[in-house]
């Protein structure tokens, strides 16, 4: 397959956002409200943290930032939607107050409807659309959507995860779940896929996803990927703590970019704009 076929060719647009996605990139900056997740819980507990560290993203070259109340690492328990709200309402208006485009990293409808109310333009369901009644919330804003996979819930998804064919298997159920976004009214040029790196999967299907990212192209939607010092990159590298995986993040992340995907969440925004910019200047001189 030709560099040139593995390009997007496609939009996101949503009400409040439209990015060319064909050889441009977005960099989605993570901001986890949460005292436990894997990397970052506890950092950001005042507004005044959350939101020195959401403008430092944003200078550094973050397109978006993902606001999250509840951590969905391996083993985590579900939150009630009350508590996440309390946790992400206060910085989310700040962001909206100061012009920056919002995500809202959700799996429950009544936290994605509150949100989306205060001004966030993008719901990011790692649940996969787990509450079919999410998409019409969704539709009813005209926001943006992030449709991820996952096998299993997050306090379960890493309790022996299996697949025959992984890219096949993952790849079907995005067709799924989409098309129930699609059927509830949202434009398809709004919503976004994330075969869900680190979410059910081992270390070798997680592999595999990026390796074969191109072969999501063809459901016709653009491609988010959330490599960020996953604990996959640990198992290929000896073990290496969440601190010690940046250069794993940014290498995965350059060949995926080169393989199709175009929308990366991470931690750390700068870094990874600097091995984006990289990797589509050499896919640019391959291109000529």
């Amino acid at each position: 397959m030709t560099k040139e076929k593995l390009f997007t060719k496609t939009r996101w647009k949503f009400k409040g956002g439209d990015y060319e996605l064909d050889s441009n990139f977005l960099i989605v900056g993570v901001l986890n409200l949460t005292p436990d997740s894997f990397y970052d819980g506890g950092k950001y507990k005042t507004l005044s943290a959350a939101m020195t560290q959401a403008k430092k993203m944003v200078e550094e070259g973050a397109d978006i930032i993902d606001v999250g109340g509840e951590s969905t690492r391996p083993g985590a328990e579900e939150i009630p939607a009350e508590l996440q709200i309390t946790r992400i309402s206060e910085t989310i208006k700040k962001l909206v107050e100061e012009g920056i485009i919002v995500s809202v990293d959700t799996r429950k409808k009544e936290v994605a409807e509150k949100m989306l109310d205060i001004g966030a333009k993008i719901i990011n369901d790692v649940s996969g659309l787990g509450d079919v009644s999410m998409p019409n919330i969704v539709a009813r804003y005209g926001a943006g959507l992030v449709v991820m996979h996952i096998k299993g819930t997050p306090k379960t998804m890493q309790e022996n995860p299996n697949y025959v064919d992984t890219v096949h298997e993952v790849k079907e159920s995005l067709r799924k779940r989409t098309e129930l976004a699609v059927n509830a009214g949202i434009n398809p040029s709004s919503i976004i896929i994330d075969p869900g790196i680190g979410f059910g999967k081992r270390a070798e299907d997680n592999l595999k996803l990026i390796s074969e990212t191109e072969k999501f192209l063809d459901l016709g939607f653009g491609i988010m990927l959330g490599i960020s010092r996953k604990s996959f990159l640990g198992a290929v590298n000896a073990g290496e703590k969440p601190a010690e995986r940046l250069a794993g993040t940014l290498a995965m992340t350059a060949l995926a970019y080169e393989r199709g995907a175009r929308i990366f969440r991470t931690h750390d925004t700068g870094e990874t704009k600097k091995a984006l910019f990289a990797a589509k200047a050499l896919i640019n001189i391959e291109k000529r």
